[in-house]
C-alpha cells in the first residue's frame, strides 16, 4: 500500500522529530565532560567510607578516599599544631572548576583540623566558606544543609555530629558530581583534603616525633593511590606545570615512605616528608591564570 499524501506528510513530521532529539540532547550535554577514560585505582580499603557502601551512591568512578578516614589518624598526633599551620581563605574564590574542588578539599580538612583542635569557635566562618564553594560547585542546596548543621552542632558543642556532617559534605558533593558527570572534580576534593590532612600531620610528627606516631604518616599506599590519581585527570587538568611537579612529588613521596623490613622511621624523613608536604600544599593552591 502506496502511502498517502497526509501519511506522507506525518511520517515526514516524525523523522523530523527524531532528528531534533538527539541535537538536543547534545546540545544539554554540551560542556559536560566525558566520564574518564583511564581506570581508577583501587582506593585503600581502610579510606572508603562505610556510608558509601549503603547509599545508592555506592562505590564507583566517583568514590573517592573519604577525608573523614584520612583524619582519624590526627586522633593519635594530639595536640595538633593549629596556630603553625592555621590556613586563611583568600578573598577571592577561583574561576576554575578543578581549583574550586581542589580548595573545598582543603576547606572541609580544616573542619576535621578545627573539630580535633576543639577550635569551634571558627565553625561559623568555615561553614560560609563551604557554603560559597558548594554553591560556586553547583552543590549548593546539599552543602546549605550541613553548613546549617554545623553551626548548629558547634554551638551545643557536638564534636562527633560535626564530624558526621563534614563527611556528610563530602559525600552530598559526590552525588551531586554524579548529576554533573565529573568524576574528576571528586577526586580532587579528596586530594586535597589529603594534602591538608599530610601537612599538618607531618608538623605534628616533626615537633614531637615518635616512631608510633611516624608511622602513621608513612602511607605509602596512599602516596601511591594519589600518584596514580593525578594522571588518570582529563589533560586538561593532568598536563597543568602544577599537576606534573604534584605527580612527581607524590611519586617521591611515595618512595620516601617505603620502609624496609625492621627498618623504623627518623626524625631526618620525617623533616623531609614534611618539606615535601609543604610543597604539595603550595602546588595544589596554584590557581589557573
Amino acid at each position: 500500500m502506496m502511502p498517502t499524501s497526509g501519511m506522507r506528510i506525518r511520517l515526514a513530521c516524525l523523522f523530523a522529530v527524531l532528528a531534533v532529539v538527539p541535537l538536543s540532547i547534545n546540545a544539554a550535554n554540551e560542556g559536560k565532560p566525558d566520564l574518564p577514560a583511564a581506570e581508577r585505582p583501587p582506593i585503600p580499603e581502610d579510606l572508603i567510607d562505610d556510608a558509601h557502601m549503603r547509599e545508592e551512591l555506592a562505590v564507583n568512578e566517583y568514590t573517592a578516599p573519604s577525608i573523614s578516614k584520612l583524619f582519624d589518624t590526627l586522633r593519635f598526633l594530639m595536640p595538633l599544631p593549629w596556630l603553625e599551620t592555621e590556613r586563611k581563605m583568600p578573598e577571592r574564590m577561583p574561576i576554575d572548576r578543578a581549583d574550586l574542588a581542589m580548595e573545598l578539599g582543603f576547606l572541609i580538612a580544616d573542619g576535621f583540623i578545627v573539630v580535633q583542635a576543639e577550635q569551634l569557635e571558627k565553625v561559623p566562618d568555615l561553614a560560609k566558606e563551604l557554603t560559597r564553594y558548594g554553591k560556586a560547585l553547583g552543590a549548593g542546596d546539599r552543602v546549605n544543609r550541613h553548613s546549617a548543621a554545623l553551626l548548629q552542632s558547634a554551638k551545643e558543642k557536638k564534636v562527633e555530629e560535626l564530624k558526621k556532617e563534614l563527611s556528610a559534605t563530602q559525600r552530598d558533593v559526590e552525588a551531586e558530581l554524579v548529576i554533573l558527570r565529573d568524576a574528576d572534580l571528586a577526586h580532587l576534593i579528596s586530594l586535597g583534603g589529603w594534602i591538608r590532612a599530610l601537612e599538618v600531620s607531618t608538623v605534628a610528627v616533626d615537633k614531637q616525633f615518635s616512631v608510633e606516631r611516624a608511622r602513621k604518616v608513612m602511607r605509602e599506599d596512599i602516596a601511591d593511590y594519589y600518584t596514580e590519581s593525578v594522571a588518570g585527570l582529563e589533560p586538561r587538568i593532568s598536563e597543568r606545570p602544577n599537576y606534573l611537579k604534584m605527580r612527581d612529588l607524590l611519586a617521591g613521596l611515595r618512595t620516601e615512605m617505603v620502609l624496609k623490613e625492621g627498618q623504623n622511621p627518623t626524625p631526618e624523613m620525617m623533616k623531609e616528608i614534611r618539606q615535601k608536604a609543604a610543597e604539595l600544599v603550595g602546588l595544589a593552591l596554584q590557581r589557573k591564570k
